[in-house]
C-alpha cells in the first residue's frame, strides 16, 4: 500500500515507518525539518518532504495516490501557535476532509486512553473531539466511499526516545534521586512503543478494523510511583519519591506550567486524575502479546 504518515519522524512514527517499510509498503513522511527524520533516510521506500500539514491544500497534495493515512501528531501541552484544538481537533477535521478529496481508503488515528468529552483535562477533551471530527458525516453528500477510520487509545508509551522513563531518569540524575511527585498513585498500564507500532500495522492489514477503536495497554497495571521506581532500579539510580498532596501538586502545575518547555502543567495534573487503564483489550483483538516494562527498559536506560 501507499501510506502517508503524519508524525512519522516522531517517537511512535519512526518505529511504525520502519515496520511499514519492512512489510513492503511505500511510505510518505512529511516533516517540519528533514533533520528530525534523518534515521529514515536509509529506507529506500520512504519519501521525505518538508511540509506544513496544517494547510488543507498541502494535505490534499500529500494524500494524493495514497491508500491509507496515519495521523500520529499530538502535543501534551499547548505552545505558542499550537493549541490543543489546533493540533488535535482541527487537524483531525482537515485530515478527514483531505482524505475524502484524495479518495483515501483508510485513516488510522492516534488518540489517548481516557479521551472523553467530559474528561477533566483539555488534553483529553480535545482528543475526544478529534475522534468525533473523524467520524462525523461529510457536510455534503459523499460521491465516493467514506474512508474507514480506526482509532487507537494507548496508555502511557515507553521505549527508546520516550518522554516517560527517559525523563524520569534524567530528573533523578539531576536531583540526586529526590523527586517530588504529583498524583503518585495514578494508575497506568504502560505499553511498549514496539507493540503500539505493531497494532497500527496489523490494523492496516485488517479490513474488519475499519470503524473500530482499540485501547492499547501493557500486561501490568502500575502506579506512577511504581513506574518511577522501576525506572530508577533499571537505570541504577537512587530514588526517594516525595508524594505531593493534590493541593501542592496543583500549585506545582501552575508554577511549572509557565517555565520554558512546560515540564508539568495544571492540565497534566488533571489528566493524571483519570486512570489510564484499559477496559477493552485491544492488543488481544489484534493478536498482540504486549511486552512488560522490565523486558525492554534494560536495553536503553
Amino acid at each position: 500500500m501507499n501510506v502517508c504518515v503524519l508524525g512519522g519522524s516522531g517517537f511512535v512514527g519512526t518505529e511504525l515507518v520502519i515496520r511499514l517499510v519492512r512489510a513492503g509498503h511505500w511510505v510518505r513522511v512529511p516533516t517540519r525539518s528533514l533533520a528530525r527524520a534523518e534515521q529514515l533516510r536509509v529506507l529506500d521506500t520512504v519519501e521525505l518532504s518538508v511540509a506544513n500539514v496544517h494547510e488543507p491544500r498541502v494535505l490534499s497534495q500529500l494524500f494524493a495516490g495514497c491508500d491509507a493515512v496515519v495521523n500520529l501528531i499530538g502535543i501534551l501541552n499547548p505552545r505558542r501557535g499550537a493549541s490543543f484544538d489546533m493540533v488535535h481537533t482541527e487537524l483531525a477535521a482537515k485530515v478527514m476532509a483531505a482524505a475524502r478529496t484524495a479518495a483515501v481508503r483508510r485513516v488510522l488515528h492516534m488518540s489517548a486512553l481516557g479521551a472523553d468529552g467530559q474528561a477533566p483535562s483539555r488534553y483529553l477533551r480535545s482528543k475526544a473531539a478529534a475522534e468525533a471530527r473523524l467520524r462525523a458525516p461529510p457536510h455534503s453528500e459523499a460521491t465516493r466511499a467514506e474512508p474507514g477510520v480506526t482509532s487507537f487509545r494507548p496508555s502511557v508509551i515507553f521505549g527508546p526516545r520516550d518522554t516517560l522513563t527517559n525523563r524520569f531518569a534524567e530528573l533523578l540524575r539531576l536531583t540526586a534521586g529526590v523527586l517530588p511527585l504529583a498524583r503518585a498513585r495514578a494508575r497506568f498500564a504502560p505499553i511498549c512503543v514496539y507493540d503500539v507500532a505493531e497494532a497500527f500495522l496489523r490494523a492496516l492489514g485488517m479490513h474488519a478494523s475499519a470503524g473500530e477503536i482499540y485501547e492499547l495497554c501493557g500486561p501490568e497495571v502500575m502506579t506512577l510511583e511504581e513506574i518511577v521506581r522501576l525506572t530508577a532500579r533499571v537505570a541504577r539510580l537512587p530514588c526517594r519519591i516525595v508524594p505531593l498532596p493534590d493541593a501542592i501538586a496543583r500549585l506545582q502545575g501552575l508554577v511549572m506550567g509557565v517555565l520554558p518547555g512546560k515540564p508539568f502543567t495544571l492540565d497534566n495534573f488533571r489528566s493524571l486524575s483519570v486512570d489510564a487503564v484499559c477496559r477493552d483489550d485491544g492488543c488481544r483483538r489484534l493478536g498482540i502479546i504486549p511486552q512488560p516494562m522490565l523486558a525492554v527498559l534494560p536495553a536503553y536506560l
